[in-house]
């Protein structure tokens, strides 16, 4: 059963937090963003801090999160950027407090690590979807904003389709239709995360991958290890998100060939991960992959009523 958050309302806050990565913030920037669209905004204090590639320590990063969970005051959660950290809080996580304060965590790349970990151990619902640096005040084209707040405010609901630019070419690469709970993110991500606590559950998931800086010859590595290890054998369908630098077209042969012998729906091309624009998904929720037909339809409602 998943635990469901929220959806945000007028006036909501948001707390911008860097699990990850360091990074520079424009604080004014940020604050006139949300103040524009009718949002308030919370900066916690990792975000101004870095050692080395982290954005500040261990501690302070997981203090940061757990404390944006733990906030009534606070009602969805905004990575700042994703680059590498996460994986660093895994083992000292409170999945209790998490499961008791459900919220969306927005981001992805390095965030899948914490998304995965969240969703099977507490159950909550994460969303695969635009950060603050990056995206959101970086300019990146629409629906990448529209997207992400639309599913945040409970716009999209069971029974609705999860929309595609119709500038952006989908490819279908095995045709069928699949249902399953949405679940993945960041390939290299849910490798790395194999034999620890973050490991993904694919039995009778729609699988969804994407990833940056990776050429073909290591998404097929990735593939592999996902193969050798089980994590294939139970996915229902797969949703391609971008491969920064690698074309649908180059990717077409080892999609055929890891996915093919199994029959399942596959649909490629999905602007989602380090793209512009950057589609909003809803992992844990169960949809409706319908590859003949190029659609992403949910098959609940995301948040409670």
């Amino acid at each position: 059963m998943n635990c469901l958050p929220k959806a945000l309302a007028g006036d909501a806050c948001f707390a911008i937090v860097a699990p990850a990565g360091a990074a520079r913030l424009d604080v004014q920037k940020a604050q006139e963003w949300f103040q524009s669209r009718g949002y308030r905004c919370r900066i916690y204090p990792g975000v101004s801090q870095a050692q080395g590639y982290l954005a500040g320590s261990d501690e302070q990063r997981l203090q940061d999160l757990h404390d944006a969970f733990a906030d009534p005051a606070i009602d969805a959660i905004l990575c700042m950027r994703g680059g590498y950290g996460s994986m660093r809080l895994l083992d000292k996580l409170d999945f209790e407090l998490i499961r008791a304060n459900p919220k969306p965590l927005i981001g992805y790349s390095d965030i899948t690590a914490l998304h995965t970990a969240i969703y099977r151990h507490a159950g909550v619902l994460a969303f695969h979807g635009a950060m603050l640096n990056a995206d959101l005040l970086g300019g990146k084209l629409e629906p990448t904003e529209s997207s992400l707040l639309a599913q945040l405010t409970g716009q999209l609901g069971a029974g609705d389709e999860i929309a595609h630019p119709t500038g952006f070419a989908l490819e279908c690469i095995v045709p069928g239709v699949a249902s399953g709970p949405l679940l993945g993110g960041n390939l290299s991500m849910l490798g790395a995360t194999l034999g620890t606590l973050a490991q993904i559950d694919t039995q009778g998931c729609i699988l969804f991958i994407e990833d940056v800086n990776e050429p073909l010859y290591r998404v097929d590595r990735l593939l592999t290890q996902l193969r050798l290890a089980g994590k294939l054998e139970g996915v229902k369908g797969v949703l391609v998100g971008d491969f920064a630098g690698i074309t649908v077209a180059a990717l077409t042969p080892l999609l055929e060939q890891t996915f093919g012998p199994q029959g399942v729906p596959v649909l490629a091309g999905w602007r989602s991960g380090h793209c512009d624009p950057n589609l909003c998904l809803p992992l844990g929720a169960r949809v409706r992959l319908d590859s003949s037909n190029k659609a992403l339809v949910l098959q609940q409602d995301l948040f409670l009523s």
